[in-house]
């Protein structure tokens, strides 16, 4: 077992043995050892979602991608974290899916790249949303 799953397990199992009030912030450090894997992986899906099959686009968005990335993945971290969701976020994050927890997650990030209160999004759709948030962006 690499040091990292047993870390992962350790969090795991005390967080399922843990009350309710106690597990926000209980998983912070593991999520914070995720966080250059995370930005990696924003930085690539914006490349790939602006540049589509255009190498020469791809290689000029790569830095602006990168510097996007680093604060999204900060505000998705700690909105986990705050959400008292880390738990339900890292469960679909190993299973390699984006289940309910996440779409929380993201709802909250958007939410205050906004401005706007925390849950103030939550009753949106998801896709509508990053649409909106998307328009909204490039005005």
């Amino acid at each position: 077992m690499t040091m990292l799953r047993a870390i992962t397990l350790a969090l795991l199992l005390t967080a399922l043995v843990e009350p309710p009030a106690a597990k926000a912030g209980l998983l912070r450090p593991l999520l914070d050892l995720m966080r250059p894997n995370l930005e990696r992986r924003l930085s690539q899906a914006c490349v790939s979602q602006l540049a589509g099959d255009d190498p020469a686009l791809g290689k000029l968005l790569e830095q602006p991608c990168r510097q996007v990335a680093s604060p999204t993945s900060r505000c998705l971290i700690e909105e986990t974290d705050h959400s008292g969701r880390g738990l339900g976020v890292l469960t679909e994050m190993l299973a390699g899916r984006f289940g309910d927890d996440s779409e929380v997650v993201v709802k909250r990030c958007i939410a205050r790249q906004l401005g706007l209160p925390a849950g103030s999004l939550q009753d949106l759709p998801l896709r509508e949303l990053i649409r909106r948030y998307a328009a909204r962006s490039r005005t």
